[in-house]
């Protein structure tokens, strides 16, 4: 059976706000990353349909490894700094179809 979907990937971003004191990927400025990210998909003609959907979470549940997200449907888990390094998830990982080795998480 052939399943066709919407989207070729689901980039999703925690932004979840934890208890104050606690680590979490709010506090690491990931609504910001978040929001560039959409921004800058929608620039390149990258979202939508057959493209890829940037959506928030809440925890993920790797907050040791913060701020993160996961690109699915590989499962993909990444951390990052910064928009240049979302920038290079983005043409590597999801323009490319390479991983990118450096902003990994182990599973």
């Amino acid at each position: 059976m052939t399943v066709m979907t919407y989207f070729k990937n689901h980039v999703f971003f925690c932004v979840n706000q934890r208890e104050a004191g606690e680590s979490c990927c709010a506090n690491l400025g990931a609504q910001a990353v978040r929001d560039y990210a959409k921004k800058r998909m929608k620039e390149l003609g990258l979202s939508g349909e057959g493209g890829a959907r940037i959506n928030m979470a809440g925890c993920l549940g790797r907050c040791e490894h913060g701020p993160v997200i996961v690109v699915y449907p590989e499962g993909v888990w990444y951390t990052y700094l910064d928009e240049e390094d979302v920038d290079e998830i983005i043409e590597q990982h999801l323009q490319q179809g390479k991983i990118v080795e450096r902003l990994l998480i182990d599973k």
